[in-house]
């Protein structure tokens, strides 16, 4: 089993920026996708940004270069910076691990609430 605990999230201005951090309860080993997708009422959940074990990237199409996910090796804290954030942003950020390895499932923080608003 492993619990994943997000932080950082907040209100901010647009434009502004944030950080979000997701601490697994563990290191991750073996094969992994581990990021963040966010979530607003009526609305399914969309991905924001994953990173692999092989340090592969994936981004949303509305990031549009704005938000920049991180890793640490070996990986148990990703964090996600997002720059020049918009009212449109304003959402629960939920970190995702799906692993491979040593475990295997998916698992889900509770959520980090971020909100944009002047």
């Amino acid at each position: 089993q492993v619990q994943l605990e997000e932080s950082g999230g907040g209100l901010v201005q647009p434009g502004g920026s944030l950080r979000l951090s997701c601490a697994a309860s563990r290191d991750i080993v073996g094969n992994y996708i581990m990021g963040w997708y966010r979530q607003t009422p009526g609305l399914q959940r969309e991905l924001v940004a994953t990173v692999t074990n092989y340090n592969v990237r994936n981004y949303g199409d509305f990031v549009r270069g704005r938000f920049t996910i991180s890793r640490d090796n070996p990986v148990s804290t990703i964090s996600l910076e997002m720059n020049n954030l918009e009212p449109e942003d304003t959402a629960v950020y939920y970190c995702n691990l799906k692993v491979w390895g040593d475990v295997i499932g998916t698992y889900w923080g509770q959520g980090t609430q971020v909100t944009v608003s002047s």
